[in-house]
């Protein structure tokens, strides 16, 4: 998922913005703040009558000093449980030990500032909250120093707070928590009054601190979906339509029911599940089920024909204009002007977390609770409560650890939250729902299939005087509850990459074509840029080519506005790291990619060599622009995964249909970069003071086109397909 935004600015903020109370569990100090309603406005279209703000998160300091952090946030593997501490513990002055973490339960109030949802994605936990939880935390250190102030009958700026102790004249000392009770009976300060530290202060933000979270994944304390135990749970599998949009016609459960620990075979709206003691009688009991299938005519999709149509339709502009500068048309029938063409197409690609999808579920009559991994926490109670026959607030969404997610667990439709509930409501029983890699590989809700046919008019200098950049592929936003995105008739995860084009070309169109099909679609990590950029780095490549330039000199020489001045950063410090243009082992070549996501610059070198007939990826030099690096140890993790996950599908991602039915079942159908296989990795951070922006996915985009414009330096030959290998070789 991805939006820009820029972040909220202490002047928005106000002291009725915040809340401060004294608990009644313990005397402790209890904050909580409001994001202004006008973050959200490009969005929502209004807000809720009478709505003023929302309290995006509590902090509760108790009495024996611990600071609970209420977290709204999903830990999938990217670290924001540490992230975000480092935050609220930069200004609090106090140290990560005493921070303990519990997941935030669903409710508006913890709702992200730019989006009308409760989730985890668009690499938008940190920037959007870099601003308010440093205040939250500078809000709560001023009034424990006001209140050892007033305990000591001396003035506050006689007073200073380090490591969890307010320290006073005459060496008096106070410990946060015999502080907390009197500090929350004060009134706040003026958030504008606050005085934030400079980054030249910092003694966490910026700093490589270890994972808060990592001891309990060792030891096995940290409990992910598939840890969870409810009393009397039962677990169940679902057999899932063969093909898309297919339903049972005939149900023959004799032999299921004759395996031990089977008790019951269910008929759900996701298919026939059966319901067992374990998980492992549930799968024996699923594959002894007899269905014979109903398959509607118009589910019957092959992905081959599809790719035709879109070919198609590319051949003309599309009627969804999402940029138009200048006369594209007018350079482009010139005369004597230098034409190129390319038609670049990447397919449907399926997220495989390394966790099975799973959810629990217990329905009773007054409430329903759901214990998941999920990114998606306000669709998830939705979905649930509609299922459940209740209002929202009678559905209880426990966020557990997540094994990867990478989009697949955002989805506003809540599947495999909705199955667990409607399953626990028919059988009036807690269970769990164990998802397969088959089930989730079949089961949809991939990356889009995408199109793109790019055309450049080049100018006497090579450059393009003018660009035509015409994509073909389904909306992921449309029919669902961020809808309300979709700006005359464009979804912006569609073109974002395509219309926000950073080279300096005067003359420029980008249009679309929206498709539908039969396959469920949802974001995949990057979303949209994951196609973009492959066809617009690539192009651009072919673009120096024909103007016999040097591929990072040609780049550089059309980023030339303020806007661009992170691109230039990046390219500068890509060419000095990763030796560009000095030589290389024979038989081996550089691939270069630029690319901007979610309010951050990422530039990538590959270094490629050609072996046994297929590529080989030696080294990745990543260089990223994010802004002030709050983690720098956790931001070169991002980029290492990032192109680790670009590369498995560069090279091997790919759904196919044919006669309605799936073509990958598992990884060895649909594989991935294995540790033989993967390249060194080397992680660079342009240094800068700027406001964060996003790291969990802008890593993804380039990888793609760096090796194929390094195949290209080897080889002469372009890759304007994706996945580069079929069968271990280059596809044909």
């Amino acid at each position: 998922m991805s939006t820009t935004t820029e972040s909220t600015t202490a002047s928005a903020w106000s002291r009725r913005r915040f809340l401060v109370s004294s608990t009644s569990m313990g005397g402790g100090l209890v904050i909580g703040f409001l994001w202004p309603a006008a973050a959200r406005a490009h969005w929502v279209s209004a807000p809720a009558q009478g709505e003023s703000g929302h309290i995006n998160a509590f902090i509760e300091i108790a009495a024996d000093g611990t600071v609970t952090f209420v977290m709204p946030k999903s830990e999938m593997g990217q670290g924001v449980y540490t992230g975000l501490s480092q935050l609220l513990a930069e200004e609090l002055e106090c140290g990560l030990s005493t921070v303990r973490i519990v997941t935030a339960p669903v409710a508006k109030v913890y709702d992200n500032p730019f989006v009308p949802a409760q989730f985890t994605g668009g690499s938008l936990s940190i920037s959007t909250s870099w601003q308010a939880l440093r205040l939250a935390g500078a809000i709560a250190r001023t009034m424990l120093i006001e209140a050892a102030a007033t305990r000591w009958g001396v003035a506050p700026s006689l007073c200073h707070a380090q490591h969890n102790v307010v320290h006073g004249p005459a060496g008096r000392t106070a410990g946060y928590g015999e502080l907390a009770a009197a500090a929350g009976k004060l009134v706040p300060p003026d958030p504008k009054a606050v005085k934030l530290k400079g980054a030249g202060d910092f003694t966490l933000i910026g700093k490589p601190v270890k994972r808060i979270e990592a001891r309990e994944k060792v030891d096995g304390s940290g409990k992910f979906g598939l840890d969870v135990r409810v009393p009397g749970m039962l677990r169940a599998m679902l057999a899932r339509p063969p093909a898309l949009g297919a339903t049972p016609r005939h149900i023959d459960d004799s032999e299921a029911l004759k395996v031990r620990d089977v008790l019951r075979v269910v008929p759900i709206a996701a298919g026939v599940a059966v319901v067992a003691r374990n998980t492992y009688a549930a799968r024996v009991g699923r594959d002894k089920l007899k269905i014979e299938w109903l398959i509607p005519p118009g589910a019957i999709l092959d992905t081959r024909e599809q790719g035709a149509r879109y070919r198609k339709l590319a051949a003309s502009p599309g009627p969804l204009v999402a940029r138009h500068d200048g006369d594209a048309a007018a350079s482009f029938s010139a005369a004597g002007a230098r034409l190129l063409e390319a038609t670049y197409e990447v397919p449907y690609l399926s997220h495989s977390p390394m966790e099975p999808l799973n959810c629990a579920a217990h329905w009773q009559p007054d409430r329903c609770d759901v214990w998941t991994g999920t990114q998606m926490q306000s669709g998830d109670r939705a979905a649930a409560a509609k299922l459940a026959g209740l209002p929202d607030e009678k559905v209880f969404i426990h966020t557990m650890l997540l094994g990867g997610g990478f989009g697949r667990r955002a989805n506003p439709a809540g599947d495999f939250v909705s199955e667990a509930v409607e399953l626990s409501r028919a059988i009036e029983a807690p269970v769990q729902v164990v998802w397969t890699r088959e089930d989730d590989m079949h089961g949809g809700w991939y990356r889009p299939m995408w199109t793109n046919r790019l055309r450049a008019a080049l100018g006497a200098d090579g450059r393009p005087e003018a660009w035509q950049h015409t994509l073909v592929g389904q909306s992921i936003m449309s029919g669902t509850s961020f809808a309300g995105a979709i700006k005359n008739g464009i979804d912006p995860t569609s073109v974002q990459g395509a219309a926000d084009l950073p080279y300096a070309i005067p003359n420029l169109n980008v249009d679309l074509h929206t498709t539908s099909a039969p396959v469920r679609v949802l974001w995949w990590r990057s979303v949209g840029h994951s196609n973009t950029a492959f066809a617009v780095e690539g192009f651009i490549d072919e673009c120096a080519t024909a103007a016999g330039a040097d591929p990072l000199a040609y780049r550089r020489a059309m980023l030339t506005g303020p806007k661009q001045a992170r691109h230039r950063a990046v390219l500068e410090m890509l060419a000095e790291k990763s030796g560009w243009g000095k030589p290389l082992p024979k038989g081996h070549a550089h691939g270069l990619a630029l690319h901007a996501a979610m309010g951050s610059v990422v530039g990538e070198v590959a270094e490629v060599s050609i072996e046994n007939g297929r590529p080989r990826v030696h080294r990745v030099v990543a260089v990223i622009h994010c802004g002030l690096a709050v983690n720098p140890q956790l931001v070169a993790a991002q980029l290492e995964s990032a192109v680790i996950f670009g590369l498995s599908a560069a090279l091997y991602g790919e759904i196919t249909y044919s006669a309605g039915k799936p073509g990958q079942s598992n990884f060895d159908t649909y594989p991935v970069v294995r540790i033989a296989e993967a390249p060194r990795v080397e992680a660079h951070i342009v240094p800068s003071e700027d406001s964060p922006t996003g790291v969990g996915e802008p890593g993804t985009p380039p990888i793609a086109p760096a090796v194929a414009n390094a195949i290209f330096a080897l080889t002469g030959r372009r890759i304007r397909s994706l996945p580069m290998l079929l069968n271990g070789k280059f596809k044909t």
